[in-house]
Formats: structure tokens, C-alpha cells, sequence
């Protein structure tokens, strides 16, 4: 019999599809949402697509008495995937407070558990923000590029929480720890069950190009035309979410069956190439027959002007590739958009 995983944030964007690659590599999956930027009918969603409903508690993570209880209901619990945050750089910014208790304290209830229940192993989802503004010598960004002052709460959360993971660790904890940073995850599962379900207007560019495509919006903005770039729009490394959610598995297999690993890894997630907003624009118009109506608008502070992932660690030491083409993906995105249309929801 598999593993039993804790996936926190599970009803999120990329928590679900993860839960998704979990439950058909045979894991049994337990997710733990306090549904506070996610919806509870994401589990029926993961229920269409794999036959299996994951275990769901309802449980906010920095009340560490309500956290205990999970590991007591729950005792074959043997690895933890750690997505729930709050995540919105914007926000951050206005409440860092709400950022610095969400993200930290829910951390450290976790690792302070784990030793307890004899769980052992966590994967921390963390993010390429921890780079900043790599330099020219450092595009592709590797892991050991250097991390830079983060420009948000939001990231600083990143950053502290690798900290915290590694001092623990390196005190003697018992357990082990890969640390995943994501460049951005975009699409949804093929199926269309489930995606990326924003609240209000959305902050990132996929879910606002798919709802001026269908409407809700009427003009797609890109900020900035004259950045240092080819085209003068910004660069990103866009990773699909389902080739994303595989490398969790991954992870959490070398986390638990190879006891010969460092005791803390950290991996780039993405592509190993970037993408200007103008050519996923471009893209998006090809890959679905859609014209999209936008604009240049002024830079918006906080944006980083190109960054992009070496990933050859993780395609040589995890076994993982990102190998979804583009297009597929954004096809992906707006089939998502147009099924919750047909639901009522946007």
C-alpha cells in the first residue's frame, strides 16, 4: 500500500491537480484547506477525474491544537505537501501581517508535528521571487544563484520559510525536506474539472487573458512596452500546472524511499525558457482562434523585467521534464474558462 500525504492548500489551484498526479501514482491523499481563497466543490472536481475523494479537513493551519487533531484522525500520515498561503504580492504589501502569521505559523506548527507523528518528509512550495532580479550572468537563474532582498511580504514569507525549514533540519529534526521553487504555473487539467479559479479580478496574466476572451473583462492590459527584451514586454518562465503537480511525486518519492538523499534539496521548477507577455498573448490567440482586445499600459511596480529557470537539476536528478508545448496549454486555460461559464461561475 502507498503513502499517506497531507497535501495543505489542497483545494487551491495547484494544490487539486497535485492531489490529482498523488491519487493515480497510488498515494492516498488527505487535504487540509481552510477554504479561505478556494472552494469545496474542487473536490468533486478531483473526484471526476480520478474516482477517488481525497479526505478533506477543514482546518486553519496556525491554530496548532486543530492542526494536532488532523495527525491524531489521520496516523499513517508520512509526507506533507505544504501549498497553503496567502499569496497575492498586491496584498502582501497592504496586510503583511496577515502574510507573516498565514504563512509562517502554519510552517512551523507543521514541522513542530512531524517529529511527534513520525512523519518524514515535507515538500515546501516556494517560488523563483526568492531570486529577484537575477543578472545577466545569472539568466538562466540555477539554485545557486544568489537570493536577493524580497520585493513583497509575500515573498519575504518565501525566503524566511526556507530559512526556517533549513535551521530545523540542520538542529537535528528528523525529517527530510525538498523545497520546490515554482517559476509560474499556468493551464488547467485537460479535463476541465478543475483550474485556477481566481476571487475578484484576477493578479495573474493566464485567468485575466481567459476572461477578456470570454468577456467578463473588456480589455487585457500589459504592463509596459520598454523593458530591456526583445519585444519591450516582460519575461517569465510559464510552467504548466499538471507538469508541475508531477514534480511534486517526484519529490515526494525521492523524499521518502530513498533514505541516502540530502537531508534538504532545493529544486527550479519550470521550463528552462521564457516567454514575453506579448508572445502567451500572441500564443493564446493562436492556440484558440480568439482575438484578444488590449493595450499597453504603464510598468506596474514591483514587476521583475525577465526571469527564467535552469531546470537541468531537476529534469537530471528528480527524473521530472516540463513537456506540455505551450499551446496546449493555453488551450487548456481557456477550456477551463469557457466550462465554468456552462457551470454559471464566470
Amino acid at each position: 500500500m502507498k503513502q499517506t500525504i497531507l497535501v495543505t492548500g489542497g483545494t487551491g489551484f495547484i494544490g487539486s491537480h497535485t492531489t490529482v498526479e498523488l491519487q493515480q501514482a497510488g498515494y492516498e491523499v488527505v487535504i487540509v484547506d481552510n477554504l479561505s481563497n478556494s472552494k469545496i466543490e474542487v473536490l468533486d472536481g478531483i473526484e471526476k477525474i480520478t474516482g477517488i475523494r481525497p479526505a478533506f479537513e477543514q482546518v486553519d493551519l496556525r491554530d496548532a491544537n486543530a492542526t494536532e487533531e488532523v495527525f491524531k484522525k489521520y496516523p499513517r500520515i508520512e509526507g506533507i505537501i505544504h501549498f497553503a498561503a496567502s499569496k497575492a504580492v498586491g496584498e502582501s504589501v497592504e496586510k503583511p501581517l496577515l502574510y507573516y502569521r498565514n504563512n509562517i505559523v502554519s510552517l512551523i506548527n507543521l514541522l513542530e508535528l512531524m517529529p511527534k507523528y513520525d512523519v518524514k518528509g515535507i515538500i515546501f512550495s516556494s517560488s523563483c521571487t526568492v531570486y529577484g532580479q537575477p543578472t545577466e550572468e545569472n539568466l538562466p537563474v540555477t539554485e545557486k544563484a544568489p537570493i536577493q532582498k524580497a520585493l513583497s511580504p509575500y515573498g519575504n514569507t518565501k525566503q524566511i520559510n526556507e530559512e526556517i525549514i533549513q535551521d530545523y533540519i540542520h538542529s537535528g529534526a528528523p525529517i527530510k525536506s525538498i523545497i520546490l521553487r515554482y517559476f509560474n504555473p499556468i493551464g488547467a487539467h485537460p479535463s476541465a474539472c478543475i483550474g485556477e479559479l481566481p476571487n475578484g479580478v484576477p493578479m495573474n496574466l493566464i485567468p485575466f487573458v481567459t476572461q477578456t476572451a470570454i468577456g467578463i473583462r473588456k480589455e487585457l492590459k500589459i504592463f509596459g512596452n520598454d523593458y530591456e527584451t526583445p519585444d519591450g514586454t516582460c519575461i517569465r518562465d510559464y510552467i504548466y500546472v499538471v507538469d508541475l503537480a508531477k514534480a511534486h511525486v517526484k519529490a515526494m518519492e525521492r523524499v521518502l524511499d530513498n533514505p541516502e538523499t540530502d537531508k534538504v534539496e532545493v529544486f527550479n521548477i519550470g521550463t528552462g525558457r521564457g516567454l514575453s507577455t506579448l508572445e502567451v498573448v500572441e500564443g493564446f490567440e493562436r492556440a484558440t482562434g480568439v482575438k484578444l482586445p488590449w493595450k499597453y499600459a504603464p510598468r506596474r511596480e514591483g514587476d521583475i523585467e525577465k526571469v527564467w529557470g535552469d531546470v537541468s537539476k531537476a529534469n537530471k536528478v528528480l527524473g521530472w521534464k516540463a513537456e506540455t508545448p505551450t499551446d496546449e496549454v493555453l488551450a487548456s486555460a481557456w477550456r477551463w474558462q469557457k466550462k465554468l461559464r456552462e457551470d454559471g461561475i464566470q
